[in-house]
């Protein structure tokens, strides 16, 4: 079993209750928008953390992560990038990628939305941890916990972080 924590759209910012959920996690996910290099190298200093570059990062973060992370966790293959849509409207080239790999979970971010969604006609599951940052439109941070067992994705819960600004 692989416990997860999944973030996106950080943009520079991390706080104790992300990290409180980071010390929970074997690993963390995040979905792009990190902003800093200094947040990617706090994550990695934690855990094991995969990320993918965002619309708003960097040379430095670009040159530290790829657009797209493909791998398998445990016996379930995975898909990661930041803008990609969702079931019903995928980008161009997510639909290229989630044909050329097929992936059982595809992860993205970018729409501050969180959303977590069956394709049944791709037979994957699609997350969206919406924003755990708090630059953006959205009123309540959030990420996504989860684990993987075998092939099975399991244990999701939506963790709200607090609003998305000082009071």
């Amino acid at each position: 079993m692989v416990k997860i924590v999944l973030l996106s759209d950080t943009h520079s910012y991390l706080d104790a209750a992300i990290m409180n959920h980071v010390e929970w996690a074997d690993e963390v996910w995040h979905a792009g928008d990190i902003g800093s290099l200094a947040v990617l190298e706090k994550l990695e200093q934690q855990r094991k953390t995969r990320a993918v570059y965002g619309n708003i990062d960097g040379q430095q973060i670009r040159s530290a992560c790829p657009e797209n992370q493909i791998f398998n966790c445990e016996d379930v293959p995975v898909l990661i990038r930041h803008i990609g849509g969702y079931p019903g409207r995928y980008n161009t080239t997510t639909k290229k990628l989630l044909t050329q790999y097929q992936p059982k979970l595809y992860i993205c971010g970018h729409s501050h939305i969180l959303k977590v969604q069956n394709d049944a006609q791709r037979q994957l599951l699609h997350m969206n941890p919406g924003a755990a940052g708090r630059s953006g439109f959205h009123t309540i941070r959030t990420l996504l916990r989860f684990t993987i067992t075998g092939d099975a994705i399991e244990n999701l819960e939506v963790v709200e972080l607090g609003p998305r600004s000082k009071g």
